[in-house]
């Protein structure tokens, strides 16, 4: 069974005070107190504290652990930072290769090789520029993180043909157990183009990590698809992981004016967009052909009206006892955490996490201590780790 959230919207409005003084005054006061309460977070389950270990990035796309306890951070305008512990930024990592900062474009997520304590591999997706404008690139590099740089820079994956939009990226790396990595992308704003399997569009692309095609990847030897796709049919899937005890991987999307999807990526299937969606065109029209469509497969939860889902992590560690095994869920638009209860394969429940904190949530992660953390997309990007309380 699909399940389908709908929430609506309630604005609230503050009158003027009659004395200006009194206002500012009062006003100061009120910031103070909303900042402090801001802290700590009630939930069904726990009670949560929100620590913001840093405030200082510029918009935030991506947060990897190294082993040392540091955090390797993203910044889409084209800057790769280490963060330690306390807070403190790294100058930026120098070596990268030619981002394009434009729109939604610039450097995006990071990943460690599952090998990096030996080998000090990352892997990155970034806007590759070139002829015809950019494309998501997927890069890997060895880091040295004591000269805060990187070397031998080397492109596996970059979406053919090139946009000069700057839009729709996709970019979620999700290495899998046996090392092959999988990468989403969108439709650059290009949805005519989205269900040609012939060139990279909308799809989840899975690659060696020396950027050869796995042989059992779905569409090896068929003539009219590319080999890299594993499936395809996907808006713009900005989150994806691996379900800790099926091993399958799951993806989250934008919709467009509602339609907001969670998936599990399949190999070989397609998602539908832009033929089906449970979502309308910004203008109000409606998308395609309807909701259903034989040969093209149903989310597994969809939001409408839209939230805006970015980053995703399946929770697993005991530190938040009660969420064991819960998806979660970065919004952009809606600023909030959704914390997604399964069963069966099925979203039964969702709860909105972290509104009051009022940012836009760009990634979200579990670290090895148990903890979540989470970016949000801003000037003034903030890295921020979630613990409980008693």
């Amino acid at each position: 069974m699909i399940r389908k959230s709908v929430f609506r919207r309630t604005a609230f409005y503050k009158g003027l005070l009659p004395s200006l003084v009194l206002g500012c005054l009062l006003g100061l006061f009120t910031h103070a107190q909303s900042v402090a309460a801001a802290d700590v977070f009630e939930t069904k389950h726990h009670r949560v504290k929100a620590e913001t270990i840093t405030d200082r990035l510029e918009h935030p796309w991506a947060v990897a652990f190294l082993p040392d306890g540091r955090f390797l951070v993203t910044e889409r305008p084209g800057r790769l930072r280490i963060v330690s512990p306390g807070g403190e930024l790294s100058v930026p990592i120098s070596g990268l290769p030619d981002i394009r900062d434009s729109g939604q474009g610039g450097l995006l997520d990071v990943a460690l090789a599952s090998d990096f304590a030996k080998s000090s591999l990352i892997y990155f997706t970034f806007s590759e520029p070139g002829d015809g404008g950019s494309s998501t690139a997927l890069a890997r590099a060895v880091l040295d993180v004591k000269a805060f740089s990187i070397s031998d820079v080397r492109i596996l994956f970059s979406q053919q043909p090139k946009s000069s939009g700057a839009r729709h990226f996709g970019s979620r790396i999700v290495i899998a157990p046996d090392s092959t990595l999988f990468v989403t992308t969108g439709d650059r704003g290009q949805r005519d183009m989205a269900q040609d399997p012939s060139i990279n569009r909308s799809q989840v692309v899975r690659v060696n990590p020396d950027g050869t095609v796995p042989t059992d990847n779905p569409f090896v030897g068929v003539e009219t698809h590319r080999p890299e796709i594993w499936s395809m049919g996907h808006r713009n899937p900005q989150g994806a992981a691996l379900h800790p005890e099926t091993g399958e991987l799951w993806t989250v999307e934008h919709g467009a004016r509602g339609g907001d999807e969670v998936n599990i990526s399949r190999a070989g299937r397609n998602y539908g967009w832009p033929v089906i969606s449970y979502g309308r065109h910004y203008s109000g029209f409606s998308i395609g052909e309807g909701t259903h469509k034989e040969g093209m497969e149903q989310p597994v939860y969809y939001w409408d009206p839209s939230i805006a889902p970015s980053g995703m992590a399946f929770y697993t560690a005991d530190a938040f006892s009660a969420w064991n095994g819960n998806l979660f869920v970065g919004a952009l638009k809606d600023r909030l955490l959704a914390r997604l209860t399964l069963q069966g394969g099925q979203v039964v429940d969702e709860e909105r996490l972290l509104t009051d904190l009022n940012q836009r949530i760009r990634d979200v992660r579990q670290g090895p201590d148990g903890f979540l953390y989470i970016l949000t997309d801003a000037n003034d990007g903030r890295l921020i780790r979630l613990s409980p309380l008693p």
